[in-house]
């Protein structure tokens, strides 16, 4: 199995749509609505020419099985980088996620201006804490937060130090 990752697409809705099935979203609030997905869309695309987050498509033996990226963000009031990921369930057991997040990882390394990324996983989600373990993020702890907007959930924070093994 070989997996890369490619910038999100402006043909890339009906990836975002594959993303939104029902099994995969019971940890993120459920199913958004055509409406929402039409904005993720354009935000994971539009972000990169803005330069305000970087998605990729998931690709696994030539075929687009998912999505992942970072995007600025603060933690503990420091700036960081947040990363998401979603593997379609056809996809799932086979390494994909963490991979796909290892790269995430290695572009944050080379092209960002960070030092850390942060993944907030539900706490009952065992197959995205998983991931983060295996890619060697740092266990910070259960902490309140909400997903989507107004719905508080307990997520678990994992932090990725972008300058460990780099030179100072």
């Amino acid at each position: 199995m070989t997996v890369r990752i490619e910038p999100w697409r402006e043909d890339d809705l009906w990836l975002v749509e594959a993303m939104n099935a029902a099994e995969l979203m019971t940890e993120l609030g459920g199913p958004e609505t055509p409406a929402k997905l039409v904005e993720r869309h354009d935000r994971y695309f539009s972000g990169w020419q803005r330069g305000t987050s970087w998605m990729f498509r998931i690709i696994s033996d030539n075929e687009a099985v998912g999505g992942a990226g970072y995007w600025p963000s603060e933690w503990n009031d420091e700036p960081c980088y947040e990363s998401g990921w979603t593997v379609l369930a056809s996809h799932h057991g086979r390494g994909v996620a963490t991979k796909a997040v290892e790269l995430v990882i290695a572009h944050a390394r080379v092209y960002g201006d960070r030092r850390r990324v942060l993944a907030l996983p539900k706490a009952s989600n065992a197959a995205s804490n998983a991931v983060c373990r295996k890619v060697g993020f740092a266990f910070e702890g259960e902490v309140d937060g909400e997903y989507p907007p107004g719905n508080p959930i307990r997520e678990n924070a994992w932090l990725f130090d972008l300058r460990a093994g780099q030179p100072t």
